[in-house]
């Protein structure tokens, strides 16, 4: 869902841990954080770089107005939603901004004229004004996963619950990089409740509609809804190879380790009548839930208890898969329905969806939108992201700078390391591949140039 706030704005009391008091929204988030925020850390000449994708004027091949031809979109205070705004420099983008104190920004597509004059130009009577260029992105919401998560639900999240996040962008990465082909991706923590996902090589931003849809559809595993018991039918003798790969390298040992410990799947006759449900045979439901109701009241610890049912329910599915084929894959459907990531589709099917810029604060929970490392995701802690309020108050303390050096391993602010991350990590690979195509493409057109005058 791309506009994950504006669903639960009627919600002022949810933060991401609910084990913690929650303050009023205005301690950690209001309109002078904000002034403050962008005044001093918002990193505008980071963002205006990676949206521009080298086109910075500097080289003769650059498209001078390609910056200027994106969409963004800001919310302001009291839900005021301006649409279709375009900056045609890094300067103007900045000054609006700091002149607005947007509650939100988000980032849209790149049309083929100026967003902000689509009016002018729907006068002359030709659709001229149309999408032509976006990132491929991606949205993941663990409010999606509230029917397989017993410590948390709605908006809430927890160190139990974030690990469901953890394995969704380890399968999506891995498959965008090794199925795909795709180098120049960037995971940004929503702000509060799921991550997103921006994939920036150039054959990912030029995707049809239709391109988009098909790559979207490759990731889909849910075929149900939540009134489905059985929400995931993975049809074949075997695995899709992307599948296989997902369950054995990511999702079965996820499942069957620390998914099972945080959250107790079989602990309890609610808990473990949903996974039966999900049992096509009646007999062998019967059969596993007499047992496990026989054995209420065992003396194991619930740890115990879930490791045995789990193996008492794959030893009989073992035994009888032969009985029906709907059994043959039971187990895995049983992990990928727990496991699997829950993508909003829609998000990554139309050019023209819009999603929340990086660096962002999010206003429910004042923590900022930072970049996650997907080969480090194990370590991030949502729990853990700097606050608006703790960053107004490391600048008062006078510990904060924005320029972080990038040779500079001893950088310790609270933003800081983002941003180098953001950099080093993502920013200039990519402005180096960027360069490099708009290099070869003007020798092309040079070298054709020259070949139309010659005789």
């Amino acid at each position: 869902m791309t506009r994950e706030e504006e669903e639960s704005r009627g919600d002022e009391s949810m933060i991401d841990a609910p084990q913690i008091t929650n303050p009023k929204s205005e301690e950690f988030f209001n309109v002078h954080y904000l002034r403050i925020y962008y005044g001093n850390l918002f990193p505008y000449t980071d963002i205006y770089k990676w949206l521009s994708y080298g086109h910075d004027g500097k080289h003769p091949g650059c498209d001078e107005y390609f910056f200027g031809r994106r969409e963004f979109s800001f919310t302001l205070e009291n839900d005021v939603y301006l649409r279709y705004k375009s900056f045609k420099t890094a300067s103007a983008l900045e000054d609006s901004i700091k002149s607005s104190f947007p509650y939100k920004i988000d980032i849209g597509a790149v049309y083929s004229v100026d967003p902000d004059k689509r009016h002018a130009y729907s006068q002359t009577g030709t659709n001229v004004f149309t999408p032509v260029e976006r990132e491929l992105v991606f949205d993941i919401d663990i409010t999606d996963y509230d029917d397989v998560r017993y410590c948390c639900s709605g908006a809430d999240v927890c160190s139990k619950c974030w690990p469901l996040m953890t394995v969704a962008i380890k399968v999506i990465h891995t498959s965008l990089r090794e199925d795909f082909g795709f180098k120049h991706i960037l995971w940004v923590f929503s702000g509060r409740r799921g991550v997103h996902c921006w994939v920036c090589d150039p054959k990912a931003r030029r995707m049809t509609n239709e391109q988009r849809s098909a790559v979207a559809e490759y990731f889909r595993v849910y075929k149900g809804n939540e009134n489905n018991a059985r929400k995931v039918a993975l049809m074949g003798y075997s695995l899709h190879p992307f599948l296989a790969r997902s369950y054995v390298d990511f999702l079965k040992g996820f499942f069957e380790g620390e998914l099972q410990a945080t959250q107790s799947i079989f602990s309890s006759k609610d808990k473990y009548d949903k996974i039966l449900d999900m049992i096509s045979d009646e007999d062998i439901q019967s059969e596993l839930r007499e047992k496990w109701e026989n054995s209420a009241r065992s003396s194991l610890s619930e740890e115990a208890i879930n490791l045995v049912r789990w193996e008492q329910l794959k030893n009989t599915l073992q035994s009888k898969k032969h009985k029906a084929p709907t059994l043959r894959m039971c187990v895995e459907e049983i992990v990928f329905t727990f496991t699997y990531p829950r993508i909003d589709l829609e998000v990554s099917k139309q050019m023209n969806h819009l999603l929340k810029a990086p660096f962002c604060v999010h206003p429910k929970t004042g923590r900022v939108c930072v970049p996650i490392d997907p080969n480090n995701c194990d370590e991030f802690d949502p729990l853990a992201v700097p606050t608006l309020s703790q960053l107004i108050e490391e600048i008062n303390s006078g510990g904060s700078k924005m320029d972080v050096d990038d040779n500079d391993d001893t950088d310790t602010t609270l933003l800081g390391k983002s941003i180098k991350f953001f950099r080093s990590s993502f920013l200039e690979p990519l402005l180096k591949s960027c360069k490099e195509e708009i290099e070869s493409s003007y020798k092309t057109k040079i070298g054709k140039s020259k070949d139309s005058f010659s005789w």
